[in-house]
């Protein structure tokens, strides 16, 4: 069976034998961040020289794909991450889409990749929840993780662009991504990217991703819950953990690694500098040291998935370094402050956020 959905201007077409809207059966209160298998996917495909037109929402399931595809044989892919939160009164807001749009369209420029425009992007997003709407969890019991990728879908043998490039859509509620406070190990050996604006760093290219396995692995063993990287270039300043932005604490003053191109421009982060700067806080943006960092009041991360998340301690060859945690630290504010514009707990007075239903 067939049925269409009409989002502003455009018309999609959902297949599928029924659509189930019923309540799901999940244990909210166990909910941790792994994948819940969902109803239904967005795809939308577009063939090299072309612009994406019309999608639509399928059964989630496998995808075919072939062996010779850019995505499998050269890496030519992206992906974005952005949730959809449940309000008190029961509608479903997201959270500054329009900007994971524009981030997926500068990755795909970088990349040699047709893209969706912000609108094709943000209503793919909206209908992927509304078809998924039954697995957003209730108000403080997590949220409905959206996973957009944009992967070369078409075959080639040679290193080239590939001919065909799918977008796709799927998604899983989740809780949160870290239990408690964060204790991070610097990494001093590995590199997550190049230094400076030559490389892939500042993208959500999917080759990005794999390569920092090992130094998580090794840190995991040792009962660190992340890695933090350094700059490839000198070893003397901190970048970014394995998955989030970092920020760090002294006094008035709040500093986070600027965005040079190694540095992934976060959604969170940007959000959490402006609702800094309204609190009065200095906010700096520039290169922060391993030193400055050592002797920092209060240390947290940023991210989609973590959202804002203290850090208690950091670990740098022999030197460890405690950092204040707790609901009076400037992190818990800022968490406080953010999820509650995100669940309309809080007025958003920066039309931040956009009302799917």
């Amino acid at each position: 069976m067939v049925q269409y959905f009409n989002i502003g201007d455009f018309e999609f077409e959902v297949w599928s034998p029924c659509f189930c809207i019923s309540a799901a059966e999940v244990n909210w209160d166990e909910l941790g961040f792994n994948l819940v298998t969902t109803d239904y996917m967005y795809v939308m495909k577009c063939a090299k020289g072309d612009k994406f037109s019309e999608g639509s929402l399928l059964p989630y399931g496998n995808i075919e794909i072939s062996p010779c595809s850019g995505i499998l044989n050269y890496g030519q892919g992206i992906f974005e991450g952005l949730k959809a939160h449940r309000t008190e009164d029961g509608r479903i807001l997201l959270f500054r889409p329009d900007e994971n749009g524009l981030r997926m369209k500068r990755g795909a420029d970088r990349m040699c990749m047709p893209s969706p425009s912000v609108d094709q992007f943000v209503n793919a997003v909206k209908l992927t929840v509304l078809a998924n709407k039954r697995w957003v969890p209730p108000l403080g019991k997590g949220s409905l993780y959206l996973r957009p990728l944009l992967i070369g879908t078409g075959p080639l043998l040679g290193l080239a662009p590939a001919p065909e490039y799918t977008f796709l859509i799927y998604c899983s509620p989740v809780g949160s991504y870290h239990k408690g406070a964060l204790n991070l190990k610097v990494e001093d050996k590995l590199y997550r990217a190049i230094s400076g604006s030559g490389g892939t760093g500042g993208i959500k290219s999917v080759t990005n991703y794999a390569p920092v396995y090992t130094a998580i692995i090794d840190a995991k063993a040792n009962g660190f819950s992340d890695v933090l990287f350094l700059d490839s270039a000198t070893g003397k300043y901190i970048e970014e953990a394995s998955a989030c932005n970092v920020f760090v604490v002294k006094g008035n003053t709040i500093s986070t690694p600027s965005l040079d191109g190694t540095i992934l421009p976060g959604i969170t982060r940007k959000s959490i500098i402006e609702v800094a700067i309204d609190l009065g806080y200095q906010v700096m943006e520039r290169a922060v040291s391993v030193e400055e960092m050592l002797v920092a009041d209060e240390m947290f991360c940023t991210g989609t998935a973590v959202v804002v998340n203290s850090v208690a301690s950091v670990s740098y060859k022999e030197t460890t370094r405690d950092y204040k945690t707790g609901p009076e630290t400037l992190s818990a504010k800022l968490r406080k402050t953010l999820v509650g514009i995100q669940t309309g707990c809080l007025e958003d007075k920066k039309s931040w956020t956009v009302t799917v239903s």
